[in-house]
C-alpha cells in the first residue's frame, strides 16, 4: 500500500478574518487533495502579521508532508507572505532574478511602468523555486515542503494545477454511503461500537432533516477495499436491524 501523504493549508489575510472576503480556496484544495490521495488534515486562517504567519508555517511544515499557503503575495504593503516565509526558513527575502526579468519584460511589452510596488511580486526566499502563474504572470514559489500561492481563486487554482504533478501522492481513501432512516440519537451507540471494531476505517455520520423526519447518511472511508467492505457490511446490518418493519 502507498504511503499516507498529508497536507495543511494556511490562509493569510485580514480580509478573510473580517468577513470582507469569503474564502473559495479551501474547498478546491480539499477536492484536489482527496482526488490524488493526499489527506488535508488542517486549515489555519491567520492575519497579515509576520509573527503569526511564521508560527503557522513552522508548526505545520514540521507536522505534515506538504503545506499550501494562499494570500499575501501581491504588490501592497500588507503583502508580507514572502518576507514571513523567508523568516520561517531563516533565509533572506530578495528579488528573484528570473521573476524580476520576466515581469519587467511583461510590463514593458504592455507599456506599463514596472513600479516599486509591482517589483515586490518578484521577491521570494533565497533558494525558492517558482510556481508558474499562467493567469497574471507573477509567480508563486516553493521552498522546502511549503508552496506559496496567490489568494485570488482563479490564480490559486491555476498555480495549483502546476503544483499537483510535482507532489508525491498517497493511498486514496475509498468511500461508500449507507442511508439510515433514523436520526443519530438512535444509532450513536451501535455505530461507535462498529467504529471500535474497525480501526482502519473512518465512519462519518451526517444528519439530515427532510419533510419533518430525521435521517442519517453514514459514510464509511478506508484505504483498503477489504476493510471498507467489512465495516460497510456491519453498518448496513445495523441499519437493517433498526429499520421499521414494513
Amino acid at each position: 500500500m502507498a504511503d499516507i501523504v498529508t497536507a495543511a493549508m494556511i490562509i493569510i489575510g485580514d480580509e478573510i478574518l473580517s468577513g470582507r472576503t469569503k474564502d473559495r480556496n479551501i474547498g478546491h484544495l480539499a477536492d484536489i487533495m482527496t482526488a490524488i490521495g493526499i489527506d488535508l488534515k488542517e486549515v489555519r486562517i491567520v492575519p497579515d502579521e509576520e509573527d503569526e504567519i511564521v508560527a503557522a508555517v513552522n508548526a505545520l511544515r514540521a507536522r505534515y508532508t506538504y503545506v499550501f499557503t494562499t494570500g499575501g503575495i501581491g504588490p501592497t504593503h500588507d503583502d508580507i507572505t514572502a518576507d514571513s516565509v523567508s523568516k520561517a526558513f531563516g533565509v533572506p527575502c530578495e528579488y528573484d532574478a528570473q521573476a524580476y526579468a520576466m515581469m519587467e519584460a511583461s510590463y514593458a511589452a504592455r507599456g506599463m511602468e514596472f513600479t516599486e510596488a509591482r517589483k515586490r511580486m518578484a521577491r521570494m526566499p533565497r533558494g525558492a523555486s517558482h510556481i508558474v502563474n499562467p493567469v497574471s504572470l507573477a509567480p508563486g514559489f516553493r521552498i522546502g515542503n511549503v508552496h506559496v500561492m496567490a489568494g485570488v481563486p482563479s490564480i490559486f487554482q491555476a498555480m495549483l494545477d502546476n503544483v499537483v504533478p510535482t507532489l508525491k501522492t498517497g493511498a486514496k481513501l475509498l468511500s461508500v454511503t449507507v442511508h439510515c432512516p433514523v436520526g443519530e440519537g438512535t444509532i450513536g451507540g451501535p455505530l461507535a461500537e462498529i467504529q471500535k471494531r474497525h480501526p482502519d476505517t473512518i465512519i462519518g455520520s451526517y444528519p439530515q432533516y427532510l419533510d419533518g423526519k430525521f435521517s442519517t447518511e453514514l459514510v464509511v472511508r478506508a484505504r483498503s477495499p477489504q476493510a471498507l467492505e467489512a465495516a460497510r457490511a456491519e453498518v448496513a446490518a445495523m441499519v437493517e436491524g433498526l429499520a421499521p418493519t414494513p
